[in-house]
């Protein structure tokens, strides 16, 4: 039986998720309905991916018995909501990152998916491309040695997007993009809590940040570096140092197509889209798709590649960098 998603948002990164399961055998996925805040814009999203029913709110698509997972696509400070009314609805759950803006709004996310027994999962595409679960892989085996230094930037010229430098729509270079370096520090330190972390980064006037650089130190005196920034072009690619070797991760748009290991290339290519893409590789969105429909139909939770746990560290780590940047959200006051 296919697993029946529902689209929460009309917005761009929702219409590169649904091309994405377009990507999946049709017994698999399908997706049954679509919610925005004008019906109309949830009408123009359903002739375009051929949807069967559009709702002009996202109380009607929670209420939609035909519903089993719910993607949720709204803007960052939307999630909080979005997420318990679907997880209150007994809708499971797979959210865009950040799960939420900051450790506190993660905790009633969580606690409430908790207790509605329900599965919940935050985006963090790039750990289930299948580069990555080869990294995962070597690094079990350590076929790199003891793992030392990981580096990561992501850098992408976004404020030419409205919210991307506003402070009430969750705007900023950690939140939408510094994230992703973070997720994947955390996967290959097999999401252990870093002893200590610095930041330092260029703010806009509107408060948000617009560049940062983190070192963070765990133990055994191994380290991460990462760089985002919203400003300008970075490369997109992540180092994996170890003591017998370096794994090269190349990620236009932090999707892993390629992985160099002691110089020895492989090439991931993610499927061709059906329709034009908002977002470079945004097919390779189906590998977290399919995560979920392997979590549902094994009856889990959560995920072990993006356990709720990572999640809640994540929130920690970036609430620590945008307090020594000086970035406060009016959520961080609630």
């Amino acid at each position: 039986m296919a697993t029946r998603w529902g689209i929460c948002s009309a917005g761009k990164i929702s219409h590169d998720f649904t091309v994405a399961l377009k990507t999946l055998p049709a017994e698999d996925h399908q997706v049954v309905a679509v919610a925005a805040r004008k019906l109309e814009d949830a009408q123009e999203f359903s002739r375009k991916h051929n949807i069967s029913k559009a709702y002009g709110s996202y109380e009607e698509l929670a209420r939609d018995p035909d519903v089993d997972v719910v993607y949720v696509g709204v803007v960052h400070p939307c999630h909080l909501n979005a997420c318990k009314l679907f997880i209150n609805a007994k809708k499971n759950v797979l959210c865009e990152k950040p799960l939420a803006m900051n450790a506190k709004e993660v905790e009633e996310i969580l606690d409430s998916a908790k207790k509605n027994d329900v599965f919940l999962m935050e985006v963090a595409w790039t750990r289930f491309f299948p580069a990555s679960v080869e990294i995962r892989k070597l690094l079990a085996e350590e076929y790199i040695g003891e793992v030392k230094m990981v580096r990561a930037d992501f850098g992408v010229p976004l404020f030419h997007v409205p919210r991307s430098d506003q402070k009430d729509l969750g705007g900023g270079a950690l939140l939408g993009l510094g994230i992703s370096c973070l997720q994947f520090i955390s996967m290959v330190y097999n999401r252990e809590k870093p002893e200590s972390i610095q930041a330092s980064g260029i703010c806009l006037e509107t408060g948000v940040d617009e560049s940062v650089a983190v070192i963070l130190q765990y133990s055994k005196n191994r380290m991460a570096m990462f760089t985002c920034s919203a400003g300008v072009h970075l490369h997109g690619e992540a180092f994996i140092a170890g003591t017998n070797g370096i794994m090269e991760v190349l990620s236009p748009m932090w999707c892993p197509t390629a992985l160099v290991v002691n110089e020895k290339v492989t090439q991931y290519p993610v499927p061709e889209p059906h329709l034009p893409l908002n977002f470079t590789y945004s097919t390779g969105m189906r590998y977290e798709a399919e995560e979920v429909r392997q979590c549902l139909l094994k009856g889990r939770r959560e995920s072990p590649v993006m356990p709720h746990a990572d999640s809640l560290l994540l929130a920690e780590i970036g609430d620590e960098i945008r307090q020594q940047l000086g970035v406060v959200y009016t959520q961080d006051f609630q």
